[in-house]
């Protein structure tokens, strides 16, 4: 068992998979800042490599309490970062009020407190990375029901997280990730996408970047 599959949101762990052994080689530090059930953890030691997993709430000892804003680490230490971040305010992963995930994508702010904190994570990953070594991003779009305003209310949180990544990272590459959700295929949620006149979502982004601080420093 990698990680937990009852947790709220977890990350399939097929996925880590692919971008630790396409990214990585046996004994690198894979870090990931917002750790959930420990999947990455997990997989990394499976792989040889050694990990490191934080979170606000940390679901079990070997994962460090920590804000992804603000990482206890020293720059350039991590060969591989990941980040499965909330999508906006649909899964309530903690009652701290400092957690993300109570920031809402979609909100009065057109989200700016949300994209505002999940740039401050994409700064600590950069910062935390070895120069070119790679990190990633596994991340949805959001979307919300709204009374009187057909098709509700749309947050296109994949591209503006890719927006931020590729401003300090060199864009490797976008990737479409089939969830293959069970309760997409249930009559109600049909029924529902087809009355409030919106999609049913069934992907997520998988946003991978390469840190080339050197090379862009000698340009």
């Amino acid at each position: 068992m990698q990680g937990d599959k009852d947790y709220v949101g977890a990350t399939p762990s097929w996925v880590i998979w692919q971008l630790l052994t396409r990214y990585t080689r046996a004994n690198d530090l894979v870090v990931d800042p917002m750790c959930g059930s420990g999947t990455t953890i997990d997989v990394a030691r499976d792989l040889g490599r050694r990990a490191l997993g934080y979170d606000l709430a940390p679901s079990r000892p070997d994962i460090f309490r920590a804000d992804a804003r603000r990482l206890p680490l020293e720059d350039g230490v991590a060969d591989f970062v990941f980040v499965d971040p909330p999508y906006s305010t649909h899964v309530r992963y903690s009652d701290d009020p400092a957690c993300i995930g109570r920031l809402d994508a979609g909100g009065d702010d057109d989200g700016r407190a949300y994209f505002d904190a999940m740039d401050a994570v994409i700064g600590e990953m950069h910062r935390v990375l070895r120069d070119r070594r790679y990190a990633a991003i596994f991340v949805s779009d959001s979307f919300r029901k709204q009374r009187g305003r057909p098709g509700g209310r749309f947050m296109p949180i994949g591209f503006e997280l890719f927006a931020m990544l590729r401003t300090r990272f060199k864009p490797v590459d976008v990737i479409c990730v089939a969830r293959h959700n069970r309760k997409l295929d249930r009559g109600n949620f049909r029924k529902a996408a087809e009355e409030g006149n919106f999609f049913l979502r069934g992907f997520n982004y998988l946003l991978i970047g390469k840190k080339e601080s050197a090379a862009r420093d000698q340009s």
